[in-house]
């Protein structure tokens, strides 16, 4: 279902209850390579204690509250002139905040984890109400009730702002105040002079999940896009019993004992495997594939960051081969890659990258993203209304990133791709497995 009847019934900007002093506010160089849209959306059943005027109500209250330690979030970006560095002005314009309707019912939506190009219109990333001489907020939330009564809550973050830990914490510190008497649950640190780079910077090692792009920096740092095409639009749900077949096939000639076959490392080397051998019409042999996956570098770090940093504390870990050897090699010699790329972000490393990105202004150069959702709890975070039956992110024009989170028996993968693209990934998942081992989505 992609027309969802919506009727907007409210678009307006919402800000701190007392504006905050004016200032500018320092980007890490991980938030630099960031800024771009992260749309997701929470579906909750019906609580005919809490009817959409209340939910709305409620919720546009709780953000008036959260953003006075989240400040930074009702700013607007701005590019330094002297530095070339993006960063935030503080100056309290305010998050967008949306309140729509549905002529349907949740039951109509069908499978909440099959992709579904609705969704899109329940996590808006623009006011249209705003006009073309305002600048847009960095964050937007959209809550959206259905005629069964229930409803949904989405949100549109630049990353500049959160990383998946951190927007955790975001979702939990609302919730709270969603609350008539509930303090924080964190208190976020919001000092990304934490990750700053050191004077001068000292590069150690080489850092092959980066380029420097040619281009000037006076028009501040490039952008982590990808081109914008028609896509299409599968999950892949791998069943307990799928997630087992793979890692013991990754058992089967595993050459080191120090390997963890976890769900995450065994699933991202099969998207690997199968993004590589569906990128070409072609197949072209010597190209090289590399794969890259988020690491969370608050516990890597030396003092580890605290767990309540606000901010993007994340880095790429990477693992490249030609598409000859992603073939031709065991199933185990690529989740040893996988496994291995994480273990390389030590404190060091780590220093090095930001130092590297201080002088290059570099970006992620990488075939395919893995982003995982396998830790974030989401649906758990008790707002007054109830928790969300489901979480997830929303379809959008990337085709470079999959997105991994939990299925109810297993774990879930969401691709996009262009069509031919798609059928021959496809067709390399399907010769992967047994016949009726695992099952995927229609094509969208």
């Amino acid at each position: 279902m992609q027309d969802l009847k919506l009727t907007l019934r409210q678009s307006t900007l919402v800000s701190p209850p007392k504006q905050a002093e004016n200032k500018s506010f320092f980007l890490s160089n991980v938030d630099q390579i960031l800024n771009f849209d992260v749309p997701t959306v929470h579906f909750f059943k019906a609580n005919p204690d809490f009817p959409l005027e209340t939910v709305a109500k409620r919720l546009k209250m709780a953000l008036e509250r959260v953003l006075v330690p989240y400040d930074f979030m009702a700013g607007r970006l701005k590019l330094n002139q002297q530095s070339g560095r993006l960063e935030i002005d503080c100056n309290s314009a305010g998050v967008g905040f949306v309140v729509a309707s549905s002529e349907c019912s949740l039951d109509e939506l069908g499978d909440f984890v099959y992709p579904n190009l609705g969704f899109r219109q329940l996590a808006v990333q623009t006011l249209d109400n705003l006009g073309p001489d305002v600048e847009q907020p960095l964050c937007v939330i959209q809550v959206t009730s259905f005629k069964c009564g229930g409803f949904s809550m989405g949100s549109s973050l630049n990353h500049v702002l959160l990383d998946g830990a951190s927007a955790e914490i975001f979702s939990e510190n609302l919730a709270t105040q969603a609350f008539d008497d509930k303090p924080l649950v964190i208190i976020p640190c919001n000092d990304r002079h934490l990750l700053a780079a050191r004077l001068p910077p000292h590069v150690e090692f080489p850092h092959p999940e980066f380029f420097k792009p040619n281009l000037p920096t006076i028009f501040g740092p490039s952008v982590f896009d990808c081109k914008r095409e028609e896509l299409d639009y599968t999950t892949f749900n791998l069943t307990s019993t799928a997630i087992n077949y793979l890692k013991n096939k990754a058992k089967e000639s595993i050459s080191s004992t120090t390997t963890k076959i976890t769900s995450f490392n065994v699933v991202a080397a099969l998207m690997w495997r199968c993004k590589a051998l569906s990128n070409d019409a072609e197949y072209n042999k010597d190209r090289v594939s590399t794969l890259l996956n988020f690491v969370d570098l608050r516990s890597r770090l030396n003092p580890p960051l605290p767990n309540s940093y606000c901010g993007n504390a994340v880095l790429l870990a990477y693992s490249s081969a030609t598409c000859e050897d992603v073939e031709k090699w065991p199933f185990s010699k690529l989740v040893e890659m996988v496994a291995e790329g994480p273990n390389r972000v030590t404190d060091e490393y780590a220093k090095s990258v930001i130092d590297w990105l201080e002088i290059n202004k570099g970006l992620p150069c990488g075939e395919y993203v893995v982003s995982s959702w396998l830790r974030m709890r989401f649906d758990r975070v008790a707002y007054p209304w109830g928790k969300p039956f489901h979480s997830g992110p929303v379809v959008s024009h990337r085709k470079d990133i999959c997105w991994i989170f939990p299925g109810v028996d297993g774990v879930n993968t969401l691709v996009s791709l262009p069509a031919k693209e798609m059928e021959r990934f496809v067709a390399c998942f399907r010769e992967f497995f047994p016949q009726s081992i695992v099952n995927f989505s229609p094509k969208l």
